[in-house]
């Protein structure tokens, strides 16, 4: 079994804060929130966490072995960094669907996502250090197979990109619905997905759904481990085997 510890980062009263005094301009607000976004990568990576950035103004980590403290001192650093501070709500569970909806519904419990009152909240209990095991994360990699020769080397950039979002967009929709996973687009032609403990059965399932809805070939590397920089690490080299023997799905070795 599975049990991954999800942190839902949130910035606080963002919305109000882009229109005032007045609408700021769009590419200001786009290069705070990816120079946000790295930052958080660095501080929560540097402590073998993982950080997707979902719609930017929210992003998720996989945090398993982080603690309450080292979230406050993150939360503390971008307040000093940044003109916007941000709340963190952290959630566990087998299933990291249902670890999101936790932090979620945390978060949403101390106030609105837009109301100037709510600062900086912490809230949520991490996996207590002697109830961790070497198994507690999955993550399965995805990429496209020959992405560069079907489309980056055939197609316009846009079109594309289009087939590699219609593929994303299926894939993180189907593995939500039916394997309790969540998928986030990392760049490229990649997919990184946390999951419960899926067999191999399960991630053919979701690669043939993709092939007979999109009609985009995709192939899954996965790994396991106590956190998701190992988990991570396990799925990168499992993805080189399936590109190296043609195989749709490798498991890592740990």
């Amino acid at each position: 079994m599975t049990n991954t510890q999800i942190t839902l980062v949130q910035i606080d009263n963002y919305g109000p804060w882009t229109v005032t005094p007045e609408p700021r301009r769009e590419v200001d607000l786009q290069t705070l929130q990816s120079r946000l976004y790295a930052d958080l990568s660095q501080l929560f990576g540097n402590r073998d966490g993982y950080v997707f950035f979902s719609r930017f103004d929210n992003m998720v980590a996989v945090t398993n072995g982080i603690d309450e403290d080292t979230h406050a001192l993150i939360q503390e650093s971008i307040g000093n960094r940044y003109p916007v501070t941000v709340s963190l709500s952290i959630g566990t569970a087998p299933a990291p669907t249902a670890a999101i909806e936790t932090a979620s519904e945390q978060l949403q419990a101390a106030g609105s996502a837009q109301a100037s009152d709510r600062r900086e909240i912490l809230r949520g209990k991490p996996i207590p250090e002697p109830d961790r095991t070497e198994g507690d994360v999955q993550i399965a990699h995805f990429d496209v197979n020959d992405a560069t020769g079907k489309y980056t080397d055939r197609l316009n950039e846009f079109d594309t990109f289009i087939n590699i979002e219609q593929s994303y967009a299926e894939l993180m929709r189907y593995l939500r619905e039916t394997h309790d996973s969540l998928s986030f687009f990392v760049g490229g032609d990649n997919i990184i997905s946390p999951c419960p403990a899926l067999d191999e059965d399960a991630y053919h399932d979701a690669i043939g759904h993709v092939r007979e809805t999109v009609g985009v070939d995709l192939k899954v590397g996965v790994g396991r481990a106590a956190d998701a920089q190992s988990a991570g690490m396990d799925a990168k080299h499992a993805l080189e085997t399936c590109r190296y023997d043609g195989r749709d799905v490798v498991f890592g070795d740990r």
